[in-house]
């Protein structure tokens, strides 16, 4: 079982951070068990917290009016998310749900703020990662109106491996059919037959207990 403080020594920002001002991360920064399919915080709330996923994996996602869904992206465990709203402070433009059950820290913003005040490795570490989520989001557009059910898995899959959003992840992920189709929108059986054609590219090794990544950059690329 991974704690609040193996999700701050898998990140780079924290390590970085002087003494005095990890043990106020650790003090203040509090964590939460969220089931499968509950709410992690919800669209509309305010935003109080900057939140990291100690154990579990959690979706991005968002409810229109007359009940349509659409998921963002996964978050999976050592990611950390919601910089974007705090800075804004506004209240939250999306749902974040539990995909399985997981762990999530609860940074307040007044932690979050000193740490932009006073670290520049954690000031670093933000400007990137609003960077990469910037460019997944741009993808996820342009995968959505260009490219097949195949291709889009193999680019969901190579998201979940980023490693600038999710420190320590490696080359395996445990996860599974149902959880991959809930993230890019497919049934169950259609992933089943996109990652059957990506493992024959040589792209990816389908496991008991979820993927293994052989070629990350040809995921990255793969058009079906």
């Amino acid at each position: 079982m991974r704690s609040l403080r193996d999700l701050l020594e898998a990140s780079a920002w924290a390590r970085a951070l002087p003494d005095a001002l990890r043990a106020r991360v650790e003090t203040e920064t509090i964590t939460r068990d969220c089931a499968q399919g509950g709410l992690v915080c919800g669209k509309g709330e305010p935003v109080n917290y900057w939140m990291g996923v100690v154990q579990g994996l959690v979706k991005m996602a968002s409810v229109s009016v007359d009940g349509r869904a659409m998921s963002f992206t996964g978050i999976s465990s050592g990611g950390w998310f919601g910089e974007g709203s705090l800075l804004k402070a506004e209240p939250r433009r999306y749902d974040i749900v539990a995909l399985r059950d997981s762990v999530v820290a609860y940074m307040p913003r007044a932690t979050f703020m000193a740490l932009l005040d006073s670290s520049p490795a954690f000031n670093r570490f933000i400007i990137m990662q609003l960077n990469e989520r910037l460019g997944q989001f741009i993808a996820l557009v342009e995968h959505d109106r260009l490219l097949g059910p195949d291709a889009r898995l193999a680019r969901c899959l190579a998201g979940l491996f980023n490693p600038v959003l999710y420190a320590g992840v490696g080359n395996s992920l445990p996860i599974s059919q149902e959880e991959l189709a809930q993230l890019v929108g497919l049934s169950r059986q259609r992933v089943n037959q996109a990652l059957k054609v990506l493992e024959q590219a040589g792209l990816l090794r389908v496991d008991y207990r979820g993927v293994t990544v052989l070629d990350l950059g040809g995921l990255r690329a793969f058009e079906g």
